[in-house]
């Protein structure tokens, strides 16, 4: 079988919650070989009874006291043959273990060490507590979540913790992996949702110039016209409309009966997207959303389903491509992106391991581990 693209790195992650995990899970299952080193006894707050274990999912768990000398000695001898580490602890806890990234580098000097955080290794709320929803909302991403009449709200994980963390991380990870094979010299990442969010927010910023989004919520064309929302249908179920372009906003209007209405004459006029998205409102509260999908998903008026996660692994499309998997007893999303040629993990490599369930494995694998570092030596 064809090896994931990343096959051949290896990454060691240190137990958290959230985006540290997710982006070791990314990393898993692409094919790297991720080793969470976990505690023997987790924290009483800590997720075990309510996780099923997805963002475990490919990776070896080795459960070690990281204030045990002995055990320490370990994780850096692991740290010492590894492409690339990932903690998610607030700024300096690394450091009090002699776990850091001068401490580990020493060991690695090619080693890209992972920090992900919040806030931020510095700045005045760097040690401040904080979630998606705050560093979401401090970076501007979601400012214009929601109806402008409505408090804004972001889907929850999705634009910091996901996007604009974990995923940050992994971009920076692969940079300084990338060097390293190129310059021997290992790097920091610091990835901070609040840094990544804000960034993602720059297509908007780039439409801010010339008028296309303002500062106020609702008025903008990705934030309050009626062609660019979602609907309700006779069955409380939903549509997303994004009729963006002219052409399209045609086809959406020729579609629905609503061509020659002189209510939808003016598309730019704010004062008469009220009355417009009143007028959408009620034709879509008039059938089932399986009717309006059926009339117009596919084609291109740039209409589809607003599917919950429960729902979402049955449409057709999702199917096709077999987006979902169940065959753990649950639905997860499987590995993204596609390649032609290296391939994902495949349901049966993607199990979630108890804790500690690989410690003796990788006792014995550190025999055998080549001693150098990893990564290639420098060219001259």
């Amino acid at each position: 079988m064809t090896e994931g693209p990343l096959a051949g790195l290896r990454v060691i992650e240190f137990e958290a919650i959230g985006p540290a995990p997710f982006c070791g899970m990314h990393f898993a299952d692409l094919g790297a070989d991720v080793i969470v080193i976990e505690r023997k006894t987790p924290p009483a707050d800590y997720g075990d009874g309510v996780l099923a274990g997805i963002v475990r999912r490919g990776k070896r768990s080795i459960a070690l006291d990281l204030k045990d000398a002995s055990d320490k000695a370990l994780a850096l001898d692991l740290v010492a043959r590894a492409d690339a580490v990932i903690e998610g602890m607030r700024p300096g806890v690394m450091e009090r273990l002699g776990l850091g990234p001068d401490d580990c580098m020493l060991r690695n000097p090619r080693l890209a060490y992972g920090r992900l955080t919040g806030w931020g290794q510095d700045g005045p709320l760097a040690q401040a507590a904080g979630h998606d929803i705050n560093y979401a909302g401090l970076s501007g991403a979601a400012w214009y979540a929601g109806h402008g009449d409505r408090p804004p709200l972001a889907p929850p994980t999705l634009v910091g913790d996901v996007a604009g963390g974990a995923h940050y991380l992994m971009i920076g990870l692969l940079s300084a992996i990338l060097r390293a094979r190129t310059t021997g010299e290992g790097d920091v990442v610091d990835a901070a949702v609040v840094d990544g969010s804000a960034h993602m927010t720059n297509l908007l910023l780039d439409l801010m110039p010339s008028g296309a989004m303002r500062a106020g919520r609702g008025e903008s064309m990705l934030d309050g016209p009626p062609w660019y929302r979602a609907y309700a249908c006779a069955d409380g179920k939903y549509v997303s409309v994004g009729a963006l372009e002219e052409k399209f906003y045609q086809t959406f209007l020729d579609l629905v009966g609503l061509k020659d209405d002189p209510v939808f004459a003016s598309r730019f006029d704010p004062a008469v997207w009220p009355k417009q998205a009143d007028a959408l409102a009620t034709l879509f509260a008039s059938k089932p959303a399986e009717a309006w999908t059926a009339l117009l998903e596919g084609t291109d008026a740039c209409v589809a389903a607003v599917l919950s996660p429960v729902d979402a692994p049955a449409h057709p499309h999702n199917v096709a491509r077999g987006v979902f998997d169940d065959s753990a007893g649950y639905w997860q999303a499987v590995p993204a992106p596609r390649f032609k040629n290296g391939r994902p993990a495949e349901p049966d490599a993607r199990k979630s391991p108890t804790r500690g369930e690989h410690t003796d494995e990788i006792r014995k694998e550190l025999a055998t581990y080549p001693a150098e570092p990893r990564g290639r030596t420098p060219q001259s």
